[in-house]
């Protein structure tokens, strides 16, 4: 990609984002970022970092657009080159459309958007099968069981494809699974609670098998996919599951201080 390209990244305060437009800038290219629910600017505690990002001075901008209005979001997708809708928690399928029906109109190159593995593997018709890209959560499952997250993130990512399908943009998905690693930002974000979880014992931990990946292998994916125009379609990012009784070992080793989930 030519390096005065301009790219937009919803999200960009969270935990993805932050660490997405940390890469970027430090790559040394030009690009702008929007939040869906705050004017950003230095003296916002919750996107004072991005301000203080190496190269943020001179090639990062910070837009508010709300996703959930379409004139607001196509405002702020306006002459830009490229997309990544990172945005993990705002209502995703009316949120994913207004972006994708923005990029069309601008003509954007290539948006890049992130789902969940909670888009793949909720379907008992794969039992103990390797899943991979080609998997879908079953939507009506979804429902039945009122596990709106992982449907709201299907049906966000189906309809990406959808749109894709009939107007031809560039679409590339990225399903990880449960992102941790440092932060960047000062509020912790939802997948890192998890975490805190194990750290603290507030709520009855599972001994089972979880999928974790690290936020800067997803940041490496993200930028990757973006990069090389064969890519297409969906991409699972996963490392090798851990027990969470692992886990808790591992974290007891390096802070044996706190208090742990048992149960």
């Amino acid at each position: 990609m030519a390096m005065t390209m301009t790219v937009r990244v919803t999200g960009a305060g969270g935990f993805v984002g932050s660490w997405l437009v940390e890469r970027l800038l430090a790559a040394g290219r030009d690009r702008m970022c929007d939040d869906d629910r705050f004017d950003l600017c230095a003296s916002d505690a919750k996107n004072a970092h991005l301000a203080a990002l190496d190269g943020a001075g001179e090639r990062l901008r910070l837009f508010r657009a709300d996703l959930l209005d379409y004139d607001s979001v196509a405002k702020a997708v306006a002459g830009c080159d490229d997309i990544f809708h990172v945005e993990l928690l705002a209502p995703a399928v009316t949120g994913t459309k207004n972006v994708l029906k923005a990029c069309s109109q601008a003509q954007v190159k290539r948006i890049v958007v992130v789902s969940s593995l909670s888009a793949v593997m909720v379907n008992p018709e794969w039992g103990d099968k390797a899943m991979d890209e080609g998997c879908w959560s079953d939507v009506d499952l979804c429902r039945t069981t009122e596990n709106w997250y992982c449907l709201s993130k299907t049906l966000a990512e189906l309809e990406a494809f959808a749109h894709a399908k009939r107007t031809g943009l560039d679409v590339v998905t990225l399903c990880p699974s449960l992102v941790i690693g440092p932060l960047l930002q000062s509020i912790v974000n939802a997948s890192s609670a998890v975490l805190v979880d194990f750290l603290t014992g507030d709520r009855l931990v599972k001994m089972k098998l979880r999928n974790f990946v690290d936020v800067r292998d997803v940041t490496d994916a993200l930028l990757l996919m973006y990069e090389t125009p064969e890519a297409s379609g969906r991409f699972v990012c996963n490392s090798h599951p851990r027990r969470v009784s692992d886990v808790i070992k591992l974290l007891k080793s390096w802070y044996p201080a706190y208090k742990y989930a048992t149960k």
